[in-house]
């Protein structure tokens, strides 16, 4: 499998300060996990070169895919280098990759911050897995050696949302999920929770005693 599978398998199945136990199927599933990152890289560079990334011009589906990027790029700086949990580094960069995945743009900004993506992955993985990130930063353009490069820095802006998920739950029991402006008002959320088709059927006709807004978590209704 090489020195970059066996690196990723020890590094994301338990954290420095534990031991580790073997496992066959753990260093089978990092092989893939690389395959599956090589193939992403592949199919993107085949598309041939890419825009420049236009902030103003991205869609909300182009910004969330770039806030996603960039959550992690914190979230793994802070693993790496405050924590030193390089398991949970992985884990975030893996489900940067399955968000990566899932998005179908193919138009010149939705491309453009694919190639944003994939550069902070490639960056973020290189300290796990030097060999196989040397070579993908060169697939994706980049002339000098990807040991050589600065880490990916966030973008602030980029982590900013427009809109929130709220959980709705009825006498303590989730019923749906809201979204709603990320600077709503409580009143806002509440009138907007009363809505919900969910809250209206588990109402049955009975009058909400109370509605407390937990802000950026919850809505929960307590009925009569």
């Amino acid at each position: 499998y090489g020195a970059d599978t066996v690196r990723l398998f020890t590094m994301f199945a338990a954290p420095p300060d534990m031991s580790l136990e073997w496992s066959d199927a753990g260093v089978e599933g990092a092989f893939r996990f690389l395959k599956r990152l090589w193939k992403l890289v592949a199919t993107h560079v085949a598309a041939g070169k890419c825009a420049d990334l236009d902030l103003a011009a991205l869609n909300d589906a182009q910004r969330e895919l770039r806030r996603r990027v960039h959550e992690t790029i914190a979230k793994v700086s802070d693993d790496m280098g405050r924590r030193y949990t390089f398991n949970t580094a992985i884990a975030a960069v893996m489900e940067l990759i399955n968000a990566i995945a899932r998005f179908e743009d193919t138009s010149a900004q939705g491309r453009a911050v694919v190639q944003e993506a994939l550069d902070a992955v490639t960056l973020l993985l290189a300290p796990i897995v030097p060999h196989a990130c040397h070579a993908l930063w060169q697939e994706l353009g980049h002339s000098g050696a990807v040991v050589d490069a600065a880490w990916p820095a966030v973008d602030r802006d980029a982590l900013v949302q427009s809109e929130i998920e709220l959980v709705v739950q009825v006498n303590g029991k989730v019923r749906g999920r809201l979204m709603v402006a990320a600077d709503a008002d409580q009143d806002a959320v509440r009138e907007f929770a009363m809505t919900h088709e969910n809250v209206l059927r588990h109402l049955e006709g009975k009058a909400a005693k109370k509605v407390i807004v937990v802000p950026g978590k919850l809505v929960n209704v307590v009925a009569n």
